[in-house]
């Protein structure tokens, strides 16, 4: 055989094998699409938004429960999501793709329309919508795949849904490290929260092996540390205090637990959840804090508690993960 021969029957193998795959992928669509669902809205305020995480064809797919009822019978929608969020009728939806680690995120509107789509690198960690619907944030792993590896890596993007201004990343803004002006090659943001004039916002920040509580300006576009230990901050809806998970134990698998801080005194409060909680906690109400919780067996259930220290955890949502309280 010559070697325009043996290239040609080599170029056309890899058409066949692509031909089989995008037929794969196509069929696997079609079934997906053709699996039952529901008639999700994101501005039916009273009803919990999640992650589906139940096994079988609907696992991954966006869900929702009455608030009130969150053990009723879910309805199930269409759209995949890795992380999911929504408020006052906006969503956001981090979904990976391709082999290469690469996520989109999509804005949607209350009909779960695409308003904007973007590209970034990375597996998808944490998502964030301010309470009108306006600030869209999201965090990816870009390096390492947890908190706990000395080398990952992480870029936090916003997006202003009004002016369509986006900040890929907001690594660069401006930070005053304790006082001081601060510049290091290490600086990493996670875990966005937004205020309610969508210009100030909490977040985390880590330099030098070290995680602080960051308070930003968005339109002045600074930032400066407020404490210490301090990781996936989320603001209260009467915007004075936040409820955060803070490093415990050095050891652990989890070495987390969640705590509430009041912005005025700064004072620190450890929550009734003695099991270590690796997620940005959303609020359920004025009082009560909800978060994703893995199981011994596998799978995720969604689980709450009060936001005070008092009470204990209550199983809220089985098989879920990534709640948002709709709100119109």
């Amino acid at each position: 055989m010559t070697s325009r021969t043996r290239l040609v029957s080599l170029l056309a193998a890899v058409l066949v094998a692509a031909t089989l795959a995008t037929g794969y992928v196509w069929h696997a669509r079609e079934s997906d699409d053709a699996a039952p669902g529901g008639r999700i809205r994101l501005d039916t305020a009273g009803r919990l938004l999640f992650r589906n995480t139940a096994p079988g064809a609907g696992f991954g797919r966006i869900a929702t429960v009455p608030a009130a009822h969150p053990g009723a019978a879910r309805t199930l929608g269409r759209l995949r999501c890795d992380r999911v969020y929504a408020a006052h009728g906006t969503g956001v939806c981090l979904q990976r793709t391709g082999p290469v680690p690469g996520t989109e995120v999509t804005a949607l509107d209350p009909d779960l329309r695409t308003l904007r789509r973007l590209r970034t690198e990375g597996f998808p960690n944490r998502a964030r919508v301010s309470a009108d619907g306006r600030m869209l944030s999201w965090t990816m792993f870009v390096r390492g795949d947890s908190y706990l590896r000395d080398d990952f890596s992480t870029r936090t993007g916003v997006l202003d849904t009004r002016t369509g201004r986006t900040v890929p990343n907001i690594e660069g803004i401006p930070l005053t490290l304790e006082g001081r002006p601060y510049r290091a090659a290490d600086v990493n943001y996670w875990g966005v929260t937004f205020a309610a004039d969508d210009s100030t916002f909490y977040a985390t920040v880590r330099t030098g092996g070290r995680t602080y509580l960051v308070k930003g300006d968005y339109k002045q576009w600074t930032a400066r540390t407020l404490r210490r230990n301090v990781e996936c901050p989320s603001l209260s809806p009467d915007g004075r205090r936040l409820v955060f998970k803070k490093r415990v134990s050095a050891g652990a698998r989890r070495p987390w637990r969640l705590y509430a801080l009041d912005l005025a005194t700064m004072r620190e409060t450890p929550l009734a959840e003695p099991r270590g909680v690796d997620d940005q906690a959303a609020w359920l109400d004025g009082r009560t804090v909800m978060y994703g919780l893995p199981r011994h067996g596998g799978g995720w259930d969604v689980w709450s508690v009060p936001a005070d220290g008092s009470g204990k955890p209550r199983l809220l949502v089985h098989d879920a993960s990534s709640p948002a309280l709709l709100t119109r």
